[in-house]
């Protein structure tokens, strides 16, 4: 299938690693342009110039922001606009909120996360909708917990359900001038994050286990098949698929 991502330009928040950068390699590899965004300077370097690896010489650009930073959208805008002249749409991915249980997680904790996980997220999709023209496209990188709650995950369980209520309220917004807008909901994925969850039980193999246990296809996902499926969600292949929360998640998920 020809996902017609041709010379297109995406930016992609927390895509230095994980999910976000699978889905900037699936970009590239058949024919977009990205800018991609990270919190470390080394690490946006490097992804950057993996990229080029697979897309060929220019197709990237990365921009040091957090996504907490009120300044980031403009600048992350600005380098897309600056590079090519032109902007298509956005995969909308933060970093994990802490781990921990509602009743452990602090009144400081909640608010850095909002700031980050919601607000930071709203800001740029609304700043990138405000540029998108006829045929644009937002994606936000969500989670299961959208749908059913993640033991551990009090904070990820509180906030992303309000996201995904936010994408699909912008769907309905922006769905009159063209522009598309879903919601992408992993499960176990083979990540660093997921790593550091399984880790954090005192017993990685077992947490992976019982984990897989849940997966009726057995398994933890390969960042690159949730990759795929974010690049065909972000591409104009997929041009009639608006306020869909979509799971990649092996069918672990269990609501209709």
């Amino acid at each position: 299938m020809d996902l017609q991502l041709t010379d297109r330009v995406y930016v992609l928040t927390g895509a230095t690693r994980g999910l976000g950068r699978a889905t900037a390699e699936a970009l590239v590899a058949d024919g977009a342009r990205v800018v991609l965004s990270g919190r470390n300077p080394e690490s946006v370097d490097s992804a950057v110039a993996a990229l080029e690896q697979i897309g060929g010489a220019g197709c990237a650009r990365g921009v040091v922001a957090d996504n907490a930073d009120p300044d980031a959208p403009a600048r992350i805008i600005s380098a897309a606009n600056e590079a090519w002249g032109r902007l298509d749409g956005a995969l909308i991915s933060v970093g994990g909120p802490p781990a921990g249980p509602v009743t452990a997680m602090t009144d400081e904790q909640w608010t850095a996360a909002f700031g980050s996980v919601f607000l930071g997220a709203v800001r740029l999709a609304r700043e990138v909708a405000a540029v998108l023209g006829e045929g644009g496209s937002l994606a936000f990188v969500l989670s299961t917990s959208v749908i059913q709650p993640i033991a551990g995950l009090a904070i990820s369980n509180g906030l992303r359900p309000g996201l995904a209520m936010t994408a699909k309220t912008l769907a309905d917004e922006l769905g009159p001038r063209g522009i598309r807008v879903n919601g992408l909901l992993p499960g176990r994925v083979g990540t660093e994050r997921v790593a550091e969850l399984d880790a954090a039980t005192g017993d990685p193999e077992a947490s992976a286990a019982a984990a897989r246990a849940q997966i009726p296809l057995g398994r933890y996902g390969r960042p690159e098949e949730f990759g795929r499926v974010a690049a065909f969600v972000l591409s104009p292949a997929a041009s009639f698929v608006s306020g869909v929360m979509l799971p990649v998640d092996g069918g672990m998920s269990r609501p209709l």
